[in-house]
């Protein structure tokens, strides 16, 4: 029997290919001669970094940048050196988990950070990048970013405007003389899972801003200026369209990407099934294997367990997933591609208990044993 595993992270437990080796024990405990091929899998988000270069041979990189209140921070991102590829995640450089809760306030935190980590990856020949922007404490517009890369975003003095979403309030000139000239040969691709515009009711300030800590009164005036900033945009740059859906992820990141740079917004799971070339090994699989860390109604909406068995529907391949949890509403995912699912854990215990690394792969090796166990004996029947 050959199976494919590719299962997404057990956050703060197991990583994508710790998932899958377990897996992979599990399965060859129960059939010694299966032919059981692991591959790291994530949805753009928390882990991609680590599934993309581990699964692929390549390197991490870590490098000082500007944090979302301008201090410093330790930033770790990906290359893949064979293709020349940067794996960013955005959440490194400017997530709102790099802020106390006290101090969160997007007319302060910038993306400074994150155009510091693209200059970083060009200077190592770095010429193509995946960047996931899930999970930041930002509401600036990408400006910051932009400042990083050498935009010029100048106030009435002809000075760069303030680090945060203030710093739109003072924007009015835009300039791209100083640009770094590798840019233009770079392309993005942006994991991107959030449809909504840049302004207005659904836009990011609306949406997206009170988990950032703003007030009423702050997203009606980040609102303003981003309609501005986005005019100023259009005014000098082709193809600028504030209700793309998209443009209004990470408080504008999406628009910055698209309107300063050679971009595409695309789902997380997407970019990583065609970086993995994910499909092409399913093609002579007889059964593929995913799961996550908690399998729920959620999971249908471009989660990466169900970009798998979507993936493996199209050739007709039996799909089974294995998750830390499941809820009574993840039986929706029968209807997207998976044919059964199972929990792993094997006894009562504290949620403390369960994360454990340890504990989770065991329980993880011993469900998929016996599952593949029944699997065997009714093949053989």
């Amino acid at each position: 029997m050959n199976v494919v595993v590719a299962m997404d992270s057990f956050k703060g437990s197991l990583s994508s290919l710790e998932a899958g080796n377990g897996v992979k024990e599990g399965i060859l405990k129960a059939m010694p001669g299966a032919n059981v091929s692991v591959y790291p899998l994530a949805d753009g988000g928390e882990g991609t970094v680590e599934a993309l270069v581990l699964g692929l041979n390549g390197k991490l990189e870590k490098v000082m940048v500007t944090g979302p209140l301008g201090e410093p921070v330790e930033c770790t991102y990906g290359i893949l050196e064979s293709t020349g590829t940067a794996v960013i995640e955005m959440s490194q450089a400017a997530g709102i988990t790099l802020v106390p809760e006290q101090d969160r306030n997007p007319l302060n935190t910038t993306t400074y950070g994150v155009g510091e980590v693209i200059k970083d990856a060009i200077r190592k020949e770095c010429r193509h990048f995946i960047v996931g922007i899930g999970g930041s404490a930002t509401n600036d517009g990408g400006i910051g970013m932009l400042q990083a890369l050498g935009y010029g975003m100048l106030d009435c003095d002809g000075m760069q405007v303030a680090y945060g979403a203030k710093g739109l309030e003072q924007l009015v000139t835009i300039h791209d003389d100083d640009v770094i000239p590798e840019l233009k040969e770079c392309d993005f691709r942006i994991a991107c899972d959030v449809v909504n515009p840049l302004c207005g009711e659904k836009g990011c300030s609306t949406i997206f801003g009170p988990q950032k800590g703003a007030t009423p009164t702050m997203i009606a005036q980040m609102d303003q200026w981003l309609e501005a900033y986005a005019a100023l945009t259009a005014a000098k740059y082709k193809n600028v369209d504030v209700s793309f859906p998209g443009t209004g992820a990470a408080g504008g990141m999406g628009f910055a990407f698209l309107a300063y740079t050679n971009a595409v917004l695309e789902s997380g799971i997407k970019i990583v099934l065609d970086e993995t070339k994910l499909e092409e090994h399913i093609l002579n699989a007889d059964m593929v294997v995913t799961g996550e860390g908690r399998l729920d109604g959620q999971t249908i909406f471009g989660k990466a367990p169900i970009g798998v068995a979507e993936l493996a529907k199209k050739y007709g391949k039996r799909v089974l997933a294995f998750a830390g949890s499941v809820t009574e509403d993840a039986i929706e995912c029968n209807a997207h591609g998976v044919d059964a699912f199972f929990p792993v854990l094997q006894n009562v215990c504290t949620l403390q208990e369960a994360m454990d690394s340890d504990n989770a792969k065991k329980n993880i090796i011993s469900t998929v044993e016996q599952v593949f166990r029944l699997i065997d004996f009714m093949g053989n029947k």
